[in-house]
């Protein structure tokens, strides 16, 4: 095992793909694979292992040259709405009467992952709207009592809140990683919400149930390494006093071409200083181990989510053509699709942030799917 100081030295290295490490195409994002602690306690010590054996043995990255850090330094300033249990914090850009769009980031991200895409969209007549999500930046819980959830259907009823709250009948819905999966989930529990979606690798809707049993061969089940280490105690604590050292890990591991700078990383970082970030993170991902409880009153959309419903608005799907973070192929989902759909795989070292990596191209997507 390696020491703390050593893994937090290991984060500062810049990393390439393994190629042989690629990802089955029976790769489900959601699945989750351990139904109790002392089991995950036990993976999460193989897994930790087995990766710092893995990276250690990485040769220097060659970053892209086109990926380079965004040219807008910020956007303007925050604003705070009440929003169902939650006061959010949110950026806006261009015209009040354009279309809506509602860009939504991931995990560990926060809204400068839409620092070029939202100037774009406005430049083009959008209405765009970029949240923090619960337990990033400004948004708090409007009461201390208010369990600190943070399974996937609870982030959607979020962003249907938010709507409400700003009086959004309809808008386009476009996300990365935790923001994709949202897409995901609102186009099929509130459709007419949705005029289209932009959704980063795709279908990435799963359910608890999709956890029991243990599907994956062992070099997919290696990239959940972060998962089954917050699956312990010792990695919740872990992650609450490394939380920047650890996001910038997973930002170069999940984008190993992506050569951004300290002053990009650090913009982002300091959303993770919200007091309820770390409970929400570990509750998303034991959540989906199995290994945290939900509250019942989102039992019914749970369970329409566990029947891997089909998203019927229109669709475009994205993937980076170096993303390192899990995702599946392409082909695994494509019938997950029933709507107007298209399907573009990002060129040019692209990885798992792909709105600051390649705004042209995210930006696009939200434009044409507009036009389906």
């Amino acid at each position: 095992m390696w020491s703390a100081a050593e893994l937090r030295e290991l984060s500062k290295a810049k990393f390439i793909q393994v190629e042989e490490n690629k990802v089955s195409e029976q790769i489900k994002p959601d699945c989750s694979y351990m139904r109790n602690s002392s089991m995950a306690i036990a993976i999460a010590v193989t897994i930790i292992a087995a990766v710092t054996l893995a990276v250690s043995g990485l040769a220097e990255a060659q970053p892209s040259k086109q990926n380079v850090p965004g040219s807008n330094g910020s956007f303007g300033p925050i604003k705070q709405i009440d929003a169902g249990l939650l006061n959010v914090g949110y950026v806006e850009a261009g015209p009040t009467d354009g279309t809506p769009v509602i860009l939504l980031h991931g995990w560990p991200y926060d809204i400068y992952s839409y620092v070029d895409v939202a100037p774009l969209l406005a430049s083009k007549g959008y209405h765009v709207f970029v949240p923090y999500l619960r337990g990033y930046g400004t948004t708090r819980f409007l009461s201390d009592d208010t369990f600190r959830n943070g399974q996937p259907s609870v982030v959607a009823v979020d962003i249907i809140n938010f709507m409400d709250a700003l009086k959004i009948d309809k808008a386009i819905i476009a996300g990365f990683d935790w923001g994709a999966r949202t897409a995901d989930i609102m186009a099929v529990l509130w459709p007419e919400r949705c005029k289209g979606i932009v959704s980063v690798s795709g279908y990435l809707i799963g359910s608890q149930e999709s956890g029991k049993a243990p599907l994956l061969p062992p070099n997919a089940e290696l990239e959940w390494w972060y998962q089954f280490y917050f699956a312990t105690e010792r990695g919740r604590a872990g992650y609450d006093k490394y939380r920047h050292d650890f996001a910038k890990l997973i930002w170069q591991l999940a984008s190993p071409k992506w050569n951004f700078n300290d002053a990009t990383f650090d913009r982002s970082a300091a959303s993770f200083d919200n007091p309820d970030h770390v409970a929400i993170v570990i509750h998303n991902y034991r959540w989906r181990l199995g290994l945290a409880e939900g509250e019942t009153k989102y039992d019914e959309l749970d369970k329409r989510l566990a029947q891997s419903p089909v998203i019927t608005v229109p669709a475009i799907t994205l993937e980076g053509d170096a993303n390192g973070a899990p995702h599946p192929p392409d082909s695994a989902y494509r019938n997950k699709f029933s709507g107007k759909y298209a399907y573009r795989l990002i060129s040019g070292g692209v990885g798992h942030n792909l709105p600051q990596e390649a705004p042209q191209a995210f930006a696009q997507a939200v434009i044409d799917v507009d036009s389906f």
